[in-house]
């Protein structure tokens, strides 16, 4: 039995994501074009449009829709602006994030999974998008961003991040302790930086940016 991906990626929008507060039309209608069956391993295409975090290899996951839809309305990136994203996983967000922005750089520390986001990305013909495999915690990008998008959760926010923005440029950022860790968006500033909280989620540490081990006597 075949399955109408079209019908589902209808559902996925109206039924999950247009719930959770994500209206921005732009942002709606990415999430309404952009294939995300082309995105996951051949065996899950079944559970492309489910409400529901995808396996991607080394522990890593791709991100529930409703959680993807609250990240690019959060960001909304424009037709002018540059993207650092960082954890490209299956590329998925990084397509609909170049579908928005200027140009998308992202990262992926594993190299297997950063050469097939950007195979994914050039299958669908996003020329304004690149993955490279790199390590955001021992990686410089040489440059400053308008937009970075931060892909999984860490115990705090790091300096180094939040350097890499523009003045008036934002990031996405999941911070603190699990299960109950805030998303929020930093806020680059002449002066330094401020952070606006959106909303309580749980997710996966970037690696190398968990929580210190506390010791007890």
């Amino acid at each position: 039995m075949s399955i109408d991906f079209a019908r589902a990626r209808e559902n996925m929008v109206e039924q999950q994501i247009r719930p959770w507060d994500v209206l921005d039309v732009r942002v709606l209608d990415t999430l309404a074009r952009m294939p995300r069956e082309a995105f996951v391993a051949e065996s899950l295409r079944g559970l492309a449009y489910a409400d529901t975090a995808l396996p991607l290899g080394h522990g890593e996951t791709m991100l529930k829709p409703v959680l993807e839809g609250r990240i690019l309305q959060a960001l909304l990136p424009t037709a002018t602006e540059s993207v650092l994203e960082i954890g490209a996983g299956s590329g998925y967000l990084t397509a609909c994030l170049a579908r928005l922005a200027r140009e998308v750089v992202a990262i992926e520390r594993h190299a297997d999974l950063a050469e097939a986001a950007q195979a994914r990305l050039a299958a669908q013909g996003f020329g304004n998008a690149s993955v490279r495999a790199a390590d955001a915690l021992d990686w410089n990008p040489g440059r400053s961003f308008d937009v970075i998008c931060v892909g999984a959760a860490v115990a705090s926010i790091p300096a180094r991040f939040v350097e890499w923005l523009n003045p008036g440029g934002r990031m996405f950022v999941v911070h603190g302790h699990s299960p109950a860790m805030d998303a929020a968006l930093v806020h680059r500033t002449v002066n330094g930086s401020r952070v606006e909280s959106l909303f309580e989620t749980d997710l996966p540490y970037l690696a190398g940016a968990e929580p210190v081990p506390a010791f007890t006597l």
